[in-house]
């Protein structure tokens, strides 16, 4: 059976036609999944930053642990110290208030306590000062993560240096009271 004239260039027309439109499914298909393999792998880039990150942060919250552990270590150690310090204050002042009657005693006394009472000011100002530094890096290094690391260094070695002045203070009464 022969094909009529008319519908032969149909027929070549829709295979043209067919043959176009599969050329542009497979172009957007391609298109399709370059783009897919392009985004794939963007987000496996995010991916891995984002658990760079974590990690990062993961360290530096382990570390602001230890050091927040440090700390409050230190907090107890110059509690304690202040503890003694007043105890032994009072030990010494009733002691020497009972030493004698006379003017002379009573003014060496007085002379004594004065210097004792000026070196104990200093060392429970000095012991405040370190115990308030001590409480605020505590609380700083709670919340690490909202403050610069450097700060927190710095912060760190400013109370070092505070509660060091604590300790010479200290230091400086107990040879007052050897006298």
């Amino acid at each position: 059976m022969a094909t009529p004239p008319a519908a032969a260039p149909r027929r070549r027309t829709a295979v043209v036609v067919l043959a176009v439109a599969l050329v542009l499914v497979l172009a957007l298909g391609t298109l399709l999944a370059v783009r897919l393999v392009t985004t794939t792998r963007a987000w496996e880039r995010t991916a891995a930053d984002w658990e760079e990150l974590a990690r990062t942060h993961g360290t530096q919250l382990a570390q602001a642990q230890v050091d927040l552990e440090a700390a409050q270590a230190e907090l107890s150690d110059t509690q304690a110290q202040l503890a003694t310090a007043q105890q032994r204050i009072t030990e010494l002042a009733d002691e020497k208030a009972r030493l004698g009657d006379t003017t002379a005693s009573q003014q060496q006394l007085a002379d004594y306590q004065a210097r004792v009472s000026e070196a104990a000011g200093q060392v429970a100002t000095a012991l405040a000062n370190c115990i308030d530094g001590q409480e605020r890096l505590i609380g700083y290094l709670r919340e690490s993560d909202r403050y610069d690391p450097a700060d927190l260094e710095r912060f760190a070695t400013d109370v070092d240096r505070v509660c060091g002045a604590a300790t010479d203070a200290n230091a400086e009464l107990q040879r007052e009271l050897d006298r």
